[in-house]
């Protein structure tokens, strides 16, 4: 499964995809079809910042 760092990271501190999609403002399901092939470094470290806010918010 590509992207298994994200989702794993996600799911670890509490954060569903929807949310991670609503910060970067696309819908849920664009963000399940990105998740589908492996995402470019720089994608991912702004991902992996969202979650890491997302997750120190308790949302």
């Amino acid at each position: 499964m590509c992207n298994l760092d994200i989702r794993n990271t996600a799911a670890g501190n509490g954060v569903r995809l929807w949310q991670i999609a609503e910060a970067l403002g696309i819908a849920d399901c664009s963000l399940s079809r990105k998740l589908r092939k492996e995402l470019p470094a720089e994608e991912k470290r702004k991902i992996f910042g969202i979650i890491e806010r997302l997750a120190k918010e308790g949302c």
